[in-house]
This record gives structure tokens, C-alpha cells and sequence, in this order.
């Protein structure tokens, strides 16, 4: 594979991986499910696989997307990178990022499917993953080995996703609630990181294109 190719894949793969934040997910589905542990192992395939096919939908879609919209790749990517500082933030603090509307578990009435909503939307694919998607396709542009890369990138994110829903209960006994806190701590500093450097590249981006005209 071109070393090209698999940097951006990388990078793809990272910045999504914060941004969906499949620990900070894991409380809320236990949460969500406690008392219940028939519901518990059914959920995470549904959520997933719900998830994946949204995330899915804006890596073909978001290019015409941003094109019907009339906004430029260097725009969006100072607009997202600002978005998704906004989201880091609240990671900083141990909380679940800012753009994906965690509900409290007296919001989901007893017997409701959660799989759909919040876990799939918008815990999963909320804001922030769709925003982070349209950045990278945004960058991809008609390339398909990085498009390819992207929807591997998605791919392997929810399949640790997957995972950490499916060990849900040992990974909180495992990990503690601190350790949970420890780890959307760390993931908020690489995704701010992550932010600035998309604004930075946009804001150098436009330059160039002002200066060669």
C-alpha cells in the first residue's frame, strides 16, 4: 500500500476513533441495560451495524454533499477542526464529547429499542463522527484508494466499537469508572491535537489558493 495512503488511512482511523470514544459509550450502555443481560448481548450488533451503515451513507454522499453546498475543502476544514475542539473539550473533563448528546438513562423508557437511539444515534454516529467523516471525504476528494481507506478506517472503529459494548460490563469492572474517566481524558487531548491541526491545514490551504490566483 501506497505509504501515502496509509498515513491518511492512520489519521482517519484515529480521529475517528476519539471521536466516537467507544469507552465513554460503555457506561451509558450498561447503564442502559442494567438488570437485563439477555438485551445486553443483543443490542451491540444492531447499534453497530446501524451505525456503520449511517457513517457509511456520508463517506459516498458527503462529497456531493459539500459540492451542492458550495463549500470548499480549506472551509470545511477549519469548520470542522473548530467543531471538533469543541467536542474535545468536554473529554478534557472526563465527560462524553460535547457533539454527541448523551441521554440520561430516565430519557429511554423501559422497553424501548436503544440500539437505534441513543446508542447507534447519536452515541455512535452522532454529530461529530458525521462532521469528521465529511472532513476526511472532504480531503479524500474523488481519490478511491482514500475513500477505500476512510471506510476501512470507519470499519475497524466500529468493530472495536462492537467489541467494547460486547464486554461492556467486564471492562467497567475492569477499568472502573475512573479508568473510564482516565481514558476519554487522554482521547480529548489527541482529538483537540487533531482539531487545531485541521484548522491549521485549512487556514494554509486557503492561503496557497489566494496566492496562486
Amino acid at each position: 500500500m501506497d505509504q501515502d495512503i496509509l498515513r491518511f488511512g492512520l489519521a482517519a482511523f484515529v480521529t475517528l476513533l476519539v471521536v466516537v470514544d467507544p469507552p465513554g459509550v460503555v457506561p451509558m450502555f450498561v447503564a442502559l441495560t442494567e438488570g437485563e443481560p439477555e438485551r445486553r448481548r443483543a443490542i451491540p450488533t444492531r447499534a453497530v451495524l446501524i451505525a456503520f451503515g449511517v457513517a457509511l451513507f456520508f463517506v459516498i454522499a458527503g462529497r456531493a454533499v459539500l459540492s451542492y453546498l458550495g463549500v470548499t475543502v480549506h472551509a470545511f476544514s477549519i469548520s470542522g477542526g473548530i467543531l471538533l475542539f469543541v467536542a474535545a473539550m468536554p473529554m478534557l473533563f472526563g465527560q462524553r464529547g460535547g457533539l454527541q448528546s448523551p441521554q440520561s438513562k430516565e430519557h429511554v423508557s423501559v422497553g424501548e429499542d436503544i440500539s437505534v437511539f441513543p446508542l447507534a444515534m447519536p452515541l455512535l454516529s452522532g454529530p461529530g463522527t458525521i462532521a469528521t467523516i465529511l472532513l476526511l471525504t472532504s480531503q479524500a476528494g474523488n481519490d478511491l484508494r482514500r475513500l477505500g481507506a476512510i471506510g476501512f478506517a470507519i470499519a475497524i472503529v466500529f468493530i472495536v466499537s462492537f467489541i467494547s459494548l460486547y464486554l461492556g460490563s467486564r471492562l467497567m469492572r475492569l477499568l472502573g469508572e475512573g479508568g473510564v474517566h482516565i481514558a476519554t481524558r487522554v482521547m480529548g487531548i489527541v482529538l483537540a491535537a487533531l482539531a487545531v491541526q485541521y484548522v491549521l491545514n485549512g487556514i494554509t490551504g486557503y492561503y496557497h489558493l489566494l496566492s496562486g490566483r
